[in-house]
């Protein structure tokens, strides 16, 4: 048996380290787990992640909201035709620095595209495969903007106003509202060292559960 695990939050949150962190655990507890982040992890997710997040691209390739959708769901399809599904069929964990929820929260919530529109768009390119833990690094939009390194770049969202990242983490929280079995929301003020315990102590359970 193996889990689906993705991490959500607005940029600076934390939720890639906290990825990497519970990659780690769970190689160390003999977990066979694989490491993923979207888009990328397969060569047209790569290729499509320099397109939509390369800072020279982000200021001379003006993108269409609707078409900014498909391009994230061309890169989910494929990373999930060929990397997730097969990694889970073979018993092996999938830890995910984003999945469909980013489509939801970004570009429905924050660009304003029709909700149910992504709904059937994430359904297709997933083939409705959806995650069995969701865990969202919740900060307010200021602190996490403020936490980005200056390494980082001028990216396509980190440009965006403050009301935009507001509206994006209002988005999530919603998300997790109506499915609260499905997400772990924890704070992302504490420590990365106290998350990941908590965030350890659910994947656990899950895995736990599984064997039983």
């Amino acid at each position: 048996m193996a889990l689906f695990v993705t991490f959500e939050g607005i940029d600076g949150s934390g939720k890639s380290t906290q990825a990497k962190l519970l990659h780690s655990r769970l190689r160390r507890n003999g977990v066979p787990v694989r490491l993923v982040r979207e888009p990328g992890a397969t060569a047209l997710g790569e290729r499509l992640r320099r397109i939509l997040s390369s800072p020279r691209c982000a200021a001379s390739l003006p993108i269409d909201p609707l078409a900014e959708v498909f391009l994230f769901a061309a890169a989910r399809a494929q990373l999930v035709k060929e990397v997730v599904l097969p990694s889970l069929w073979q018993g092996t964990t999938v830890v995910s620095d984003r999945y469909l929820h980013s489509t939801t929260a970004y570009q429905g919530y924050g660009r304003g595209t029709n909700l149910n529109a992504l709904e059937a768009i994430n359904r297709i390119s997933t083939g409705d495969l959806r995650p069995d833990l969701v865990v969202l690094l919740d900060l307010e939009p200021a602190g996490a903007l403020a936490r980005r390194g200056a390494d980082e770049g001028a990216r396509r969202f980190e440009e965006e106003e403050l009301a935009f990242h507001q509206r994006i983490r209002e988005g999530y929280l919603e998300m997790a509202r109506k499915e609260p079995g499905r997400w772990l929301v924890v704070d992302g003020n504490r420590p990365k060292d106290a998350l990941a315990a908590e965030i350890w102590e659910r994947v656990k359970g899950l895995l736990d559960r599984q064997r039983a």
